[in-house]
Protein backbone atom coordinates (compact mmCIF):
# COMPACT_ATOMS: atom_id res chain seq x y z
CA UNK A 1 0.00 0.00 0.00
CA UNK A 2 1.12 3.64 -0.74
CA UNK A 3 1.41 5.85 1.97
CA UNK A 4 -0.40 8.62 2.11
CA UNK A 5 1.68 11.96 2.26
CA UNK A 6 1.41 14.69 5.14
CA UNK A 7 3.72 18.03 5.59
CA UNK A 8 3.92 19.75 8.63
CA UNK A 9 4.19 23.32 8.48
CA UNK A 10 6.31 24.72 11.07
CA UNK A 11 8.79 23.07 13.40
CA UNK A 12 8.19 24.44 16.98
CA UNK A 13 7.29 22.28 19.91
CA UNK A 14 3.24 21.89 18.74
CA UNK A 15 4.88 20.61 15.25
CA UNK A 16 6.93 18.32 16.18
CA UNK A 17 4.63 16.40 18.24
CA UNK A 18 2.33 16.20 15.44
CA UNK A 19 5.24 14.41 13.00
CA UNK A 20 6.17 12.23 15.51
CA UNK A 21 2.54 10.96 16.15
CA UNK A 22 2.10 10.80 12.34
CA UNK A 23 5.61 9.21 11.67
CA UNK A 24 4.25 6.27 13.92
CA UNK A 25 1.63 5.49 11.53
CA UNK A 26 2.99 2.99 8.90
CA UNK A 27 1.25 4.13 6.81
CA UNK A 28 1.64 7.56 6.54
CA UNK A 29 4.83 9.51 5.30
CA UNK A 30 5.69 12.75 7.01
CA UNK A 31 7.76 15.54 5.80
CA UNK A 32 7.98 18.73 8.01
CA UNK A 33 8.69 21.99 6.50
CA UNK A 34 10.58 25.39 7.98
CA UNK A 35 12.68 28.26 7.56
CA UNK A 36 15.01 27.40 10.70
CA UNK A 37 17.47 25.29 9.71
CA UNK A 38 18.44 23.60 13.77
CA UNK A 39 14.99 23.04 14.49
CA UNK A 40 14.65 21.00 11.30
CA UNK A 41 18.06 19.36 12.39
CA UNK A 42 16.07 18.27 15.61
CA UNK A 43 13.16 16.93 13.97
CA UNK A 44 15.16 14.73 11.28
CA UNK A 45 17.27 13.47 13.86
CA UNK A 46 14.80 12.67 17.13
CA UNK A 47 11.93 11.56 14.39
CA UNK A 48 13.55 10.53 11.44
CA UNK A 49 10.72 12.26 8.55
CA UNK A 50 11.96 14.49 5.58
CA UNK A 51 12.47 18.00 6.03
CA UNK A 52 12.18 21.15 4.04
CA UNK A 53 13.79 24.17 4.56
CA UNK A 54 11.43 27.50 3.66
CA UNK A 55 10.16 30.70 4.98
CA UNK A 56 6.79 29.73 4.28
CA UNK A 57 5.69 33.50 4.14
CA UNK A 58 4.66 33.80 0.34
CA UNK A 59 1.25 31.85 -0.95
CA UNK A 60 2.50 30.72 -3.81
CA UNK A 61 5.82 28.95 -2.73
CA UNK A 62 3.60 27.65 -0.40
CA UNK A 63 1.63 26.26 -3.24
CA UNK A 64 4.77 24.83 -4.91
CA UNK A 65 6.18 22.94 -1.49
CA UNK A 66 2.81 21.36 -0.52
CA UNK A 67 2.15 20.72 -4.27
CA UNK A 68 3.17 16.75 -3.68
CA UNK A 69 1.13 16.36 -0.58
CA UNK A 70 -1.98 14.21 0.34
CA UNK A 71 -2.42 16.87 3.23
CA UNK A 72 -1.41 19.62 4.68
CA UNK A 73 -0.70 20.88 8.58
CA UNK A 74 -0.80 24.24 9.30
CA UNK A 75 1.42 24.93 12.40
CA UNK A 76 2.98 28.57 11.96
CA UNK A 77 3.12 31.27 14.01
CA UNK A 78 -0.46 33.50 13.82
CA UNK A 79 0.72 36.18 12.04
CA UNK A 80 2.28 33.43 8.93
CA UNK A 81 -1.35 31.58 9.33
CA UNK A 82 -3.64 33.32 6.35
CA UNK A 83 -1.07 33.86 4.12
CA UNK A 84 0.24 30.03 4.71
CA UNK A 85 -3.65 29.00 3.97
CA UNK A 86 -3.89 30.91 1.06
CA UNK A 87 -1.21 29.27 -0.24
CA UNK A 88 -2.86 25.59 0.83
CA UNK A 89 -6.02 26.48 -0.25
CA UNK A 90 -5.02 27.58 -3.81
CA UNK A 91 -2.96 24.14 -4.70
CA UNK A 92 -5.84 22.03 -3.51
CA UNK A 93 -5.11 20.56 -0.87
CA UNK A 94 -6.33 19.47 2.57
CA UNK A 95 -5.19 21.13 5.69
CA UNK A 96 -5.82 21.02 9.73
CA UNK A 97 -4.67 24.06 10.73
CA UNK A 98 -3.74 25.46 14.29
CA UNK A 99 -1.83 28.78 13.75
CA UNK A 100 -4.62 30.99 15.83
CA UNK A 101 -4.25 33.39 13.22
CA UNK A 102 -5.98 36.88 13.81
CA UNK A 103 -7.94 36.70 10.70
CA UNK A 104 -11.20 35.29 10.17
CA UNK A 105 -9.94 32.48 7.72
CA UNK A 106 -13.68 31.58 6.82
CA UNK A 107 -12.86 34.27 3.68
CA UNK A 108 -10.79 31.53 1.95
CA UNK A 109 -14.30 29.48 1.72
CA UNK A 110 -15.10 30.05 -1.72
CA UNK A 111 -12.24 29.40 -3.25
CA UNK A 112 -11.58 26.34 -0.92
CA UNK A 113 -14.79 25.27 -2.69
CA UNK A 114 -13.41 26.03 -5.54
CA UNK A 115 -10.24 23.93 -5.16
CA UNK A 116 -11.90 20.68 -3.46
CA UNK A 117 -9.69 21.83 -0.21
CA UNK A 118 -11.38 20.64 2.74
CA UNK A 119 -9.77 23.10 5.74
CA UNK A 120 -10.40 22.63 9.33
CA UNK A 121 -8.84 25.27 11.34
CA UNK A 122 -8.15 26.11 15.06
CA UNK A 123 -8.34 22.44 15.89
CA UNK A 124 -6.16 22.02 18.96
CA UNK A 125 -6.83 22.50 22.61
CA UNK A 126 -8.84 25.97 23.21
CA UNK A 127 -9.67 26.82 20.37
CA UNK A 128 -10.29 23.18 19.39
CA UNK A 129 -11.46 21.03 21.63
CA UNK A 130 -12.73 23.56 23.33
CA UNK A 131 -15.42 24.73 20.47
CA UNK A 132 -15.81 20.59 19.40
CA UNK A 133 -17.38 19.46 22.87
CA UNK A 134 -19.26 23.01 23.56
CA UNK A 135 -20.86 22.40 20.50
CA UNK A 136 -21.34 18.75 21.12
CA UNK A 137 -22.82 19.49 24.12
CA UNK A 138 -25.01 22.03 22.40
CA UNK A 139 -26.36 19.24 20.46
CA UNK A 140 -27.79 17.39 23.75
CA UNK A 141 -28.89 20.04 25.78
CA UNK A 142 -31.80 22.26 24.11
CA UNK A 143 -32.15 24.94 24.38
CA UNK A 144 -28.93 26.51 25.47
CA UNK A 145 -28.61 29.13 28.33
CA UNK A 146 -24.52 29.19 29.18
CA UNK A 147 -21.01 28.19 27.43
CA UNK A 148 -18.30 29.16 29.88
CA UNK A 149 -14.60 28.09 29.01
CA UNK A 150 -11.45 27.96 31.44
CA UNK A 151 -8.47 26.72 30.23
CA UNK A 152 -4.88 27.53 30.75
CA UNK A 153 -1.13 26.32 30.50
CA UNK A 154 1.37 27.19 33.09
CA UNK A 155 4.83 25.80 34.78
CA UNK A 156 4.74 23.44 37.60
CA UNK A 157 6.65 25.58 39.69
CA UNK A 158 6.44 29.34 39.89
CA UNK A 159 9.11 31.43 39.53
CA UNK A 160 9.06 35.38 39.96
CA UNK A 161 8.52 37.75 38.48
CA UNK A 162 6.18 36.25 35.87
CA UNK A 163 5.07 32.68 37.47
CA UNK A 164 4.89 32.10 33.53
CA UNK A 165 6.35 29.81 30.79
CA UNK A 166 5.05 30.18 27.00
CA UNK A 167 4.28 26.81 25.37
CA UNK A 168 4.08 28.44 22.30
CA UNK A 169 4.94 31.69 20.19
CA UNK A 170 5.71 34.49 22.98
CA UNK A 171 4.15 36.69 19.86
CA UNK A 172 0.85 34.79 19.65
CA UNK A 173 0.78 35.31 23.46
CA UNK A 174 0.93 38.98 23.44
CA UNK A 175 -1.63 39.33 21.16
CA UNK A 176 -3.75 37.70 23.52
CA UNK A 177 -3.61 40.80 25.80
CA UNK A 178 -3.93 43.28 22.77
CA UNK A 179 -7.06 42.04 21.16
CA UNK A 180 -10.88 42.71 23.08
CA UNK A 181 -11.93 39.48 23.89
CA UNK A 182 -15.87 38.82 22.28
CA UNK A 183 -18.08 37.18 24.84
CA UNK A 184 -21.79 37.12 24.52
CA UNK A 185 -24.14 38.71 26.68
CA UNK A 186 -28.12 38.61 26.35
CA UNK A 187 -27.68 37.32 23.55
CA UNK A 188 -25.50 40.12 21.64
CA UNK A 189 -21.73 39.86 20.73
CA UNK A 190 -19.99 42.38 23.25
CA UNK A 191 -16.48 43.67 23.94
CA UNK A 192 -14.28 43.22 26.59
CA UNK A 193 -10.75 44.40 27.37
CA UNK A 194 -8.64 41.53 27.56
CA UNK A 195 -7.19 40.71 31.25
CA UNK A 196 -9.94 42.28 32.50
CA UNK A 197 -13.26 40.29 34.42
CA UNK A 198 -10.18 39.17 36.91
CA UNK A 199 -11.92 36.27 39.15
CA UNK A 200 -10.74 33.54 41.88
CA UNK A 201 -11.34 29.74 40.22
CA UNK A 202 -10.35 26.69 42.22
CA UNK A 203 -9.18 23.43 40.89
CA UNK A 204 -9.18 20.41 43.00
CA UNK A 205 -5.51 19.21 42.10
CA UNK A 206 -4.24 22.53 41.83
CA UNK A 207 -5.50 25.49 43.65
CA UNK A 208 -6.26 29.03 43.00
CA UNK A 209 -5.82 30.16 39.59
CA UNK A 210 -7.14 33.86 38.37
CA UNK A 211 -9.10 33.56 34.97
CA UNK A 212 -9.65 36.63 33.09
CA UNK A 213 -10.76 37.72 29.34
CA UNK A 214 -9.60 36.61 26.06
CA UNK A 215 -10.46 36.30 22.50
CA UNK A 216 -11.12 32.16 22.16
CA UNK A 217 -14.58 31.77 21.49
CA UNK A 218 -14.00 32.96 17.79
CA UNK A 219 -16.43 30.94 15.93
CA UNK A 220 -18.37 29.52 18.50
CA UNK A 221 -19.94 33.02 18.75
CA UNK A 222 -21.62 32.58 15.52
CA UNK A 223 -22.18 28.95 15.49
CA UNK A 224 -24.10 27.83 18.29
CA UNK A 225 -26.99 29.89 19.38
CA UNK A 226 -26.39 30.34 22.56
CA UNK A 227 -27.24 34.18 24.86
CA UNK A 228 -24.44 33.87 27.38
CA UNK A 229 -20.80 32.92 26.18
CA UNK A 230 -17.47 33.23 27.37
CA UNK A 231 -13.68 32.22 28.00
CA UNK A 232 -10.95 33.10 29.68
CA UNK A 233 -7.62 32.32 30.36
CA UNK A 234 -6.26 30.80 33.45
CA UNK A 235 -2.81 32.15 35.17
CA UNK A 236 -1.58 32.30 38.63
CA UNK A 237 -3.33 34.86 40.83
CA UNK A 238 -1.31 38.28 40.18
CA UNK A 239 -0.41 37.95 36.45
CA UNK A 240 -3.29 40.08 35.05
CA UNK A 241 -2.28 42.97 36.94
CA UNK A 242 1.54 42.38 36.28
CA UNK A 243 0.47 42.31 32.27
CA UNK A 244 -1.97 45.05 32.19
CA UNK A 245 0.71 47.62 33.68
CA UNK A 246 2.65 46.85 30.13
CA UNK A 247 0.38 47.05 28.20
CA UNK A 248 -1.34 49.97 29.46
CA UNK A 249 2.12 51.35 29.48
CA UNK A 250 2.67 51.37 26.26
CA UNK A 251 5.13 48.19 25.62
CA UNK A 252 3.30 46.09 23.81
CA UNK A 253 2.54 49.10 20.75
CA UNK A 254 3.20 48.94 17.43
CA UNK A 255 3.82 51.95 16.48
CA UNK A 256 7.74 52.92 16.79
CA UNK A 257 8.99 55.94 19.11
CA UNK A 258 12.39 57.78 18.92
CA UNK A 259 15.29 56.87 21.44
CA UNK A 260 18.19 58.89 20.77
CA UNK A 261 17.23 59.13 17.32
CA UNK A 262 16.74 55.51 16.58
CA UNK A 263 12.93 54.33 15.79
CA UNK A 264 12.48 51.32 17.71
CA UNK A 265 8.84 49.67 18.17
CA UNK A 266 7.70 49.39 21.76
CA UNK A 267 6.46 45.39 21.19
CA UNK A 268 9.50 44.51 19.33
CA UNK A 269 11.92 45.69 22.09
CA UNK A 270 9.17 43.74 24.67
CA UNK A 271 9.27 40.65 22.46
CA UNK A 272 12.56 40.36 22.79
CA UNK A 273 12.59 40.95 26.73
CA UNK A 274 10.26 38.36 27.49
CA UNK A 275 11.30 36.11 25.40
CA UNK A 276 13.92 34.68 27.31
CA UNK A 277 11.87 35.68 30.45
CA UNK A 278 9.03 33.26 29.22
CA UNK A 279 11.11 30.65 27.87
CA UNK A 280 10.14 27.04 28.78
CA UNK A 281 12.99 25.33 29.62
CA UNK A 282 12.69 21.35 28.54
CA UNK A 283 13.42 20.82 31.90
CA UNK A 284 11.06 22.38 32.67
CA UNK A 285 7.40 20.57 34.07
CA UNK A 286 4.22 22.40 32.93
CA UNK A 287 0.41 21.76 32.74
CA UNK A 288 -2.62 22.26 30.81
CA UNK A 289 -5.87 22.75 32.45
CA UNK A 290 -9.77 23.05 30.85
CA UNK A 291 -13.16 23.44 32.26
CA UNK A 292 -15.79 23.70 29.55
CA UNK A 293 -19.66 24.10 31.07
CA UNK A 294 -22.44 24.04 29.18
CA UNK A 295 -25.54 24.52 30.72
CA UNK A 296 -29.08 24.85 29.30
CA UNK A 297 -32.69 22.88 29.03
CA UNK A 298 -36.56 23.00 29.04
CA UNK A 299 -37.03 24.43 33.26
CA UNK A 300 -34.70 25.12 36.30
CA UNK A 301 -33.07 23.10 37.76
CA UNK A 302 -31.07 22.98 34.12
CA UNK A 303 -28.88 20.70 33.55
CA UNK A 304 -25.02 21.35 32.83
CA UNK A 305 -22.58 19.20 31.22
CA UNK A 306 -18.98 19.72 32.74
CA UNK A 307 -16.13 18.65 30.55
CA UNK A 308 -12.52 18.74 32.49
CA UNK A 309 -9.24 18.31 31.38
CA UNK A 310 -5.41 17.81 33.26
CA UNK A 311 -2.51 17.20 31.36
CA UNK A 312 0.90 17.44 32.85
CA UNK A 313 4.36 17.07 30.75
CA UNK A 314 5.14 14.05 28.91
CA UNK A 315 9.01 13.18 30.51
CA UNK A 316 9.45 10.07 28.98
CA UNK A 317 9.28 11.58 25.62
CA UNK A 318 9.93 15.13 26.61
CA UNK A 319 6.95 16.50 25.27
CA UNK A 320 5.25 19.53 27.29
CA UNK A 321 1.22 19.08 27.79
CA UNK A 322 0.37 22.25 26.23
CA UNK A 323 2.21 20.36 22.56
CA UNK A 324 0.15 17.23 23.23
CA UNK A 325 -3.26 18.77 24.13
CA UNK A 326 -2.55 20.81 21.03
CA UNK A 327 -0.84 18.30 18.77
CA UNK A 328 -2.98 15.46 19.06
CA UNK A 329 -5.90 16.40 18.47
CA UNK A 330 -4.72 17.66 14.96
CA UNK A 331 -2.66 14.37 14.04
CA UNK A 332 -6.39 12.24 14.88
CA UNK A 333 -7.91 14.41 12.66
CA UNK A 334 -5.44 14.38 9.65
CA UNK A 335 -5.96 10.80 10.07
CA UNK A 336 -9.58 11.02 9.55
CA UNK A 337 -9.48 13.21 6.63
CA UNK A 338 -6.94 10.84 5.18
CA UNK A 339 -9.38 8.35 5.58
CA UNK A 340 -12.22 10.25 4.28
CA UNK A 341 -14.07 8.76 7.42
CA UNK A 342 -14.99 13.01 8.52
CA UNK A 343 -18.39 14.58 7.77
CA UNK A 344 -16.67 17.59 5.87
CA UNK A 345 -17.12 18.96 2.22
CA UNK A 346 -14.68 21.03 0.80
CA UNK A 347 -14.66 24.50 1.90
CA UNK A 348 -12.94 26.13 5.36
CA UNK A 349 -14.63 24.58 8.39
CA UNK A 350 -14.71 25.14 12.35
CA UNK A 351 -14.09 22.75 14.92
CA UNK A 352 -17.84 22.87 15.81
CA UNK A 353 -18.38 21.64 12.20
CA UNK A 354 -17.48 18.15 13.27
CA UNK A 355 -20.57 18.27 16.56
CA UNK A 356 -22.75 16.22 15.25
CA UNK A 357 -20.73 13.27 14.05
CA UNK A 358 -20.80 10.99 17.16
CA UNK A 359 -18.45 8.21 15.79
CA UNK A 360 -15.63 10.70 15.02
CA UNK A 361 -15.88 12.76 18.08
CA UNK A 362 -15.98 9.12 20.45
CA UNK A 363 -12.76 7.89 18.08
CA UNK A 364 -11.36 11.32 18.85
CA UNK A 365 -11.74 11.08 22.64
CA UNK A 366 -10.78 7.21 22.28
CA UNK A 367 -7.72 8.14 20.74
CA UNK A 368 -6.35 10.98 23.12
CA UNK A 369 -7.02 9.10 25.92
CA UNK A 370 -5.06 6.27 24.39
CA UNK A 371 -1.89 8.85 24.21
CA UNK A 372 -2.70 9.76 27.66
CA UNK A 373 -5.04 13.30 27.33
CA UNK A 374 -7.86 12.36 29.39
CA UNK A 375 -11.30 14.17 28.82
CA UNK A 376 -13.67 13.83 32.10
CA UNK A 377 -17.57 14.53 31.66
CA UNK A 378 -19.96 14.95 34.45
CA UNK A 379 -23.59 15.62 34.05
CA UNK A 380 -24.98 17.69 36.84
CA UNK A 381 -28.66 19.50 37.90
Amino acid sequence: MEKKKVIVLGAGRVGRVIARDLSDDPEISVTVADRRADMLAAVASKIGCETIANNLSDPEAVSQVVAGFDLVIGALPGALGLSTLRGVVAAGKDCVDISFMPEDPTVLAAEARRTGSKVLYDFGVAPGMSNLLSAASAVVIEPVRQIRILVGGLPLVRRQPWEYAAPFSPADVIEEYIRPARIKVGGVVSERAALSGVESVEFPEIGTLEAFYTDGLRSLLTTVQCPAMEEKTLRYPGYAKRISLLRDTGFFDSTPIDVNGTKVAPRDLTLKLLEPAWYLDELMDEFTVMRIQVTGGGEAPYKRIVWELLDRTDRYRNETSMARTTGFPVAIAARAMLRGTTSLEPGVHPPEALAHDGAFIDNLLAQLKARGVLYRKQEQR
